[in-house]
């Protein structure tokens, strides 16, 4: 049984210490914010599998390959012969500056169709649906699919989270306003920063208009401040766990597993918040959107340890 299928693009990543401008060695791996969901999972225990579309090459191999090794399930992977595999560049400029540039313009992962989707959503009968605002903004195929999904597990029982995950190179706030408002309706678990939610709710109470509406938790990330849940019983806080950070990169993707890992264990709202930033602590430790993620055995470690440690 699958746990969570999460959908979207993963693309190869390129990443260099300083300008890359100035050349020098780069570090190849894999990015993209539903496959690091699918990963920061997988290594919590759950079950979770990615659907995706990735061309028939090279890259191509290395996304199955790192999410097969990380025990993320990749039946559902597609290969497009006619496109190729997206790629993302970063590079720093100073110290937790990172500059991001995407190489993904009609990449494999816009030829996403709703028939697929919902042929996956069918043969893995997840217990949850993970969505982004980045798929819906890759092509008008991928943003029909979105919708088609999330109304197929709304009609199927499945709960839906959904992380707006506003990315302005791919599209205006008023797009994707009109894009991922007709998902309100399915969603259940809602995440976005402060500045997110005036894309999907209006008014000077925004997360009181989504619970509203049907959403179940409203999840507000704030960085370095932590997070906080709404929910129609209360609002529960969580300050961000004081560490060194090295790459805030994939922090809200780690935020987010943690946080849903905690939801199918059946855990209240405050405790969920705990994985979540708990999870973003570990990401923002190391270099890499995903490959400083903890697994069940050493989420606590953290927790134990505020200053440096050596564990004997």
């Amino acid at each position: 049984m699958t746990d969570v299928l999460t959908i979207g693009e993963a693309m190869v990543s390129v990443r260099t210490r300083a300008p890359m401008a100035l050349g020098g060695a780069a570090h190849l791996s894999v990015a993209g914010s539903e496959s690091n969901v699918a990963i920061g999972l997988a290594r919590l225990g759950h079950a979770a599998a990615w659907l995706g579309v990735v061309g028939e090459d090279q890259p191509g191999d290395l996304i199955r390959r790192t999410l097969r090794a990380e025990g993320v399930d990749t039946r559902f992977v597609r290969s497009a012969e006619e496109s190729f595999t997206g790629f993302i560049a970063f590079d720093q400029p100073a110290h937790d500056v990172t500059r991001v540039s995407y190489h993904r313009k009609g990449s494999a992962g816009s030829l996403l169709t709703a028939e697929e989707c919902l042929a996956a959503l069918d043969a893995a009968s997840p217990s949850l649906l993970h969505l982004t605002g980045i798929t819906p903004a890759l092509s008008a195929s991928c943003r029909a699919a979105m919708l088609a999904v999330g109304e197929a597990a709304r009609a199927a029982g499945i709960p839906v989270s959904l992380d707006v995950n506003h990315r302005s190179r791919l599209w205006t706030r008023l797009d994707a306003a009109d894009a991922l408002r007709p998902l309100l309706p399915v969603v259940r678990t809602l995440f976005a920063s402060h500045d997110e939610l005036g894309i999907l709710a209006s008014g000077p109470h925004p997360a009181e208009d989504l619970l509203a509406r049907g959403v179940t938790d409203v999840v507000v990330t704030a960085g370095a401040d932590g997070a906080r849940c709404h929910t129609a019983d209360g609002t529960w806080r969580r300050a961000a766990l004081n560490v060194t950070v090295v790459d805030s990169i994939g922090a809200g993707d780690a935020f987010v597993a943690g946080y849903l890992s905690a939801l199918l264990d059946g855990l209240p709202p405050a405790d969920r918040l705990h994985r979540g930033v708990t999870a973003g602590a570990f990401c923002v430790g190391a270099v890499g959107d995903w490959e400083a993620l903890p697994t069940r055995r050493t989420l606590g470690l953290l927790a134990a340890h505020d200053e440096g440690a050596a564990l004997r």
